[in-house]
């Protein structure tokens, strides 16, 4: 298993503890409304590509015929199978997402804060990947993390602890440490956590890499995030939260 899933598995079981999450209550999503509005899905297969713990799975099985469940980590599929593993249209598979021949053809392909593959080679095919599994006319929508989020939380950090009355250096030292700026690659977009190594989206990034991949059509809004996920959220909360950034593409 390579280093990568061995972390996600061992990720799993303190998944909601962790990370972001995009499904809470208080987070603005549009996934599951454009999902929702896409024609005559009772008939379709969809692939839920890194579908982790599997929180979309149910969603989706209401939804569509077919879901394939898809994820590299074992310790993920192994949580998703115990949450869904009741509904009788949900099959899963343990693959990379540069490897998801045979999978297909799909009608709809779903990738939630899994395109995060840090190698841009490995990201590449992945996409290109999607693409082939996709028959022609076939949507893809997803949500990736967003790196500029990060720049605004520093913004919003930086100016409460000038607020306070702390100088310029100690302001922005302060600021860095809140936004957790130790575990950032800014220049290339790349994000360390506990052996965990991501990659962080530019909005820029989204339409151009896809179009690389040659997805037509790349529609781009925010995901606008519980502020409780946040140190010092509550303090923030009179501002806009973070986001991380929702796309849909067609394949032609």
């Amino acid at each position: 298993m390579p280093d990568q899933a061995e972390h996600w598995s061992r990720a799993a079981d303190v998944y909601e503890k962790e990370f972001i999450d995009p499904y809470l209550p208080g987070v603005r999503n549009p996934l599951r409304d454009a999902i929702a509005a896409l024609p005559d899905t009772s008939s379709q297969t969809v692939a839920d590509l890194g579908c982790g713990i599997g929180p979309l799975l149910p969603f989706l099985a209401e939804r569509f015929r077919r879901v394939v469940a898809v994820d590299f980590a074992e310790g993920m599929l192994r949580r998703a199978g115990e949450r869904c593993g009741h509904l009788d249209n949900v099959v899963f598979e343990r693959r990379d997402l540069t490897d998801l021949e045979g999978l297909g053809p799909v009608d709809v392909a779903v990738a939630v804060n899994s395109l995060v593959l840090p190698d841009l080679d490995e990201l590449e095919r992945a996409l290109r990947a999607i693409h082939a599994l996709l028959r022609p006319g076939g949507t893809f929508v997803g949500i990736v993390p967003g790196l500029d989020a990060v720049h605004y939380l520093t913004m919003l950090y930086l100016d409460r602890a000038r607020q306070t009355g702390m100088g310029p250096a100690a302001a922005r030292k302060n600021a860095a440490a809140h936004a957790e700026h130790e575990l950032y690659d800014f220049a290339f977009g790349e994000f360390r956590y506990r052996g965990l190594v991501q990659h962080f989206w530019q909005p820029f990034e989204v339409p151009y890499r896809l179009g690389r991949a040659g997805f037509r059509g790349v529609v781009l809004e925010s995901v606008e995030l519980d502020w409780q996920q946040f140190s010092a959220g509550k303090d923030l909360a009179d501002q806009p939260p973070p986001w991380h950034w929702f796309f849909r593409a067609e394949r032609e």
